[in-house]
């Protein structure tokens, strides 16, 4: 991934990306196209799903797929297992400096993994 844009109308923003599969990842890539500060949150051994996913039977030089590539331009990253308690923990914690957290899990996953907005936003009223 490139390093965030350091200028742009999304600038001096932190968001939280635990999206996947393409809506997602797109909506986040065009918020760190235009400044914001994007941590991806991927899990661990495999990372994001599209990491793998090959285009016309290949992958890029560094083993990641193209699709990847596109959508995650400009993002940070680090792995979280979002089962593990105290991770789950630090990423709260993450959440706490963050401006806006987006997800695409199904309803009820994130309040299942102790993520859901209600509790985010216990430490940060001002979340999004």
């Amino acid at each position: 991934m490139n390093t965030p844009a350091a200028t742009g109308a999304m600038t001096g923003l932190r968001v939280i990306d635990l999206t996947r599969v393409l809506g997602g990842p797109y909506c986040t890539q065009i918020l760190a196209d235009h400044g914001a500060d994007v941590i991806k949150v991927e899990r661990p051994k495999l990372g994001e799903w599209e990491r793998g996913l090959r285009a016309m039977g290949k992958l890029l030089p560094d083993g990641n797929s193209p699709f990847f590539a596109a959508m995650n331009r400009n993002k940070r990253s680090l792995v979280a297992d979002l089962k593990d308690a105290q991770q789950v923990e630090r990423l709260r914690e993450l959440c706490a400096s963050a401006d806006i957290v987006l997800e695409n899990f199904r309803p009820g996953v994130m309040d299942r993994l102790g993520l859901g907005y209600e509790t985010l936003r216990e430490r940060n009223p001002r979340l999004i």
